[in-house]
C-alpha cells in the first residue's frame, strides 16, 4: 500500500544547504520518490541539485511561484521544462497562467496554480489589500486555473473539497499545510493531517519539516505513507 502512495507524497527539501538536502535524500533512500525544491534551496545551488535528482529518477516539484510579465514567465517555463522537472508553481493570475500553459505545451511539465499561501488567513489578505477572504479568493483562482488549462492547483487541505468541484477532471490538487497529529503547525495556518487530506480529495501532499527535521526521516515518511494508504 505504501508503494501506491510514493508518487503522492512530496517531501519538501526546505533546508539551508545542499549538504543538508543530500543528507535528507540519502536518509530517505527509496522510501520517497518525489521532492519539492523551493526558494531557500534553489538559491543555494538547488537548481543543479534538482537536475541531478531528476536524472537519478526522482520526480521534482520546483516551487518557484512564478509571476511576471507574460514573456518573462513564458521564457522561464520553457527553460524549466527542459530541466526535466515534474511540477512547477505559477501564482494563479490569469495572464501569467495562460502564458505558462502556452510555453509548457507538449513538454509533460505539470503547471500548478498557487491560490492563496497556506500561511495566510483572512486577516493577512486584508492587510495585503484584498477585499476577499481566503476561501473566496482560493475558489476564484482555482476556477481561473482550470479555465487557463493548468495541470493542477495548490491549495490548503481545508479547501480541497470545494476546489475539486471547480477543477477539470484529472487536475492535480497539491496540498501543503500537512501536519501529522500532534506536530507543531509552525507558520502554517490552514492545516490538516495526512489521512484527512487524502480523504478530502488531495492528490498530492507536500510535507517538509515533519519529515526533513525528524530524528529518523525514513521512519517519519513511512508513518505518513501508512496513514495515507489507510485513508
Amino acid at each position: 500500500m505504501q508503494t501506491d502512495m510514493r508518487d503522492r507524497l512530496i517531501v519538501g527539501l526546505d533546508v539551508p544547504t545542499l549538504t543538508d538536502a543530500d543528507r535528507v535524500v540519502a536518509a530517505l533512500g527509496d522510501t520517497v520518490s518525489f521532492y519539492k525544491i523551493g526558494h531557500q534551496l534553489a538559491f543555494a545551488g538547488g537548481l543543479g541539485f534538482a537536475r541531478e535528482l531528476a536524472g537519478s529518477g526522482k520526480k521534482i516539484f520546483l516551487d518557484m511561484k512564478l509571476l511576471d510579465i507574460d514573456n518573462t514567465v513564458a521564457k522561464g517555463v520553457e527553460n524549466i521544462a527542459r530541466m526535466g522537472m515534474t511540477m512547477l508553481t505559477i501564482h494563479a493570475y490569469p495572464k501569467a497562467m495562460r502564458a505558462a500553459v502556452d510555453a509548457a505545451a507538449g513538454s509533460g511539465l505539470t503547471l500548478l496554480g498557487v491560490t492563496v499561501l497556506t500561511s495566510m488567513d483572512d486577516g493577512d489578505l486584508a492587510d495585503a489589500g484584498y477585499a476577499s477572504g481566503a476561501r473566496d479568493l482560493v475558489l476564484k483562482r482555482a476556477a481561473q486555473a482550470s479555465e487557463a488549462g493548468m495541470g493542477g492547483i495548490v491549495c490548503a487541505p481545508t479547501e480541497v473539497t470545494e476546489v475539486r468541484a471547480l477543477a477539470r477532471p484529472g487536475m492535480a490538487l497539491v496540498t501543503p499545510g500537512i501536519r501529522p497529529a500532534g506536530s507543531d503547525h509552525g507558520d502554517q495556518k490552514r492545516v490538516m493531517t495526512p489521512g484527512d487530506a487524502i480523504r478530502a480529495g488531495s492528490t498530492h501532499l507536500v510535507v517538509a519539516r515533519p519529515i526533513a527535521a525528524a530524528p529518523d526521516p525514513k521512519a517519519a515518511a513511512r508513518a505518513i505513507l501508512d496513514e495515507m494508504a489507510a485513508a
